[in-house]
């Protein structure tokens, strides 16, 4: 919860892979309160009568509120570097910087266009809301699939370089299974098809790991910016085969 939101608690007694390792299997589970948070921001603003694009918008900046905007972060920084050169030391460098650049700020614009605009959408649906807030939780399922002990770490130091192998192919697997089962529910609930809750987290999955190639072909490996941007990207691809 430290990690992933902002809800103050107390520092993990050490970093290492057993401790690191269950975290992220946990990662989806910790953000719980800020699917709730989303979910009723969204509902409540809807009761309201309010415009469902601006409901959308306040429920997507409470969701940033509620993880300090951690993700958005890595996501612009991402961005920048994958696209500011083609040598492997200077798009670490960019990354490392903190500035904001061109693509990074496309990345966001885009990125939040996407989870907005697909949030609007399902207002509409009498459930909509609670299927956002799980969406939520399972877009923090990136983390199963960039915290694999086949990924390679871009740095050996910084927070990402703490997470790096942390999760074995089998409990990353058996942990997708769980979130599978927990969208199609939710799906059901909303009153759309079950089985669109496993197309849309192997969408998601697919996107993360084109992703992650892409980090590891570029950069060498992954970096903590490099799990945000999937975090991101992840719910903007959920929340879009939602609609």
């Amino acid at each position: 919860m430290g990690t992933l939101t902002a809800v103050p608690v107390r520092s993990p007694r050490s970093a290492d892979p057993e401790i690191t390792g269950p975290a992220m299997v946990l990662a989806p589970y910790a953000v719980i309160p800020l699917g709730a948070l989303l979910g009723l921001v969204a509902w409540l603003g809807r009761q309201l009568g309010l415009a469902p694009i601006g409901v959308a918008a306040a429920a997507v900046a409470a969701l940033a509120l509620g993880s300090r905007a951690f993700h958005l972060d890595g996501l612009a920084d991402t961005a920048d570097g994958l696209t500011a050169s083609y040598d492997r030391e200077r798009s670490l460098a960019v990354m490392r910087t903190g500035d904001t650049g061109p693509a990074g700020a496309a990345a966001l614009v885009l990125t939040l266009g996407v989870q907005i605009g697909s949030l609007t959408a399902l207002l509409g649906l009498r459930w909509g809301p609670v299927l956002a807030g799980v969406l939520v939780c399972v877009s923090r399922g990136a983390v199963l699939l960039t915290c694999q002990r086949a990924v390679p770490g871009a740095r050996s130091e910084g927070l990402g370089a703490t997470y790096v192998g942390a999760v074995t192919p089998l409990v990353g697997v058996c942990g997708w299974l769980v979130l599978t089962g927990a969208t199609s529910a939710a799906y059901l609930l909303a009153g759309l098809p079950w089985w669109r809750g496993p197309l849309s987290t192997l969408i998601a999955a697919a996107a993360v790991a084109w992703l992650v190639r892409r980090a590891v072909r570029r950069l060498g490996g992954v970096t903590g910016d490099v799990y945000g941007a999937s975090i991101e990207v992840a719910l903007a691809v959920l929340l879009l085969s939602a609609t």
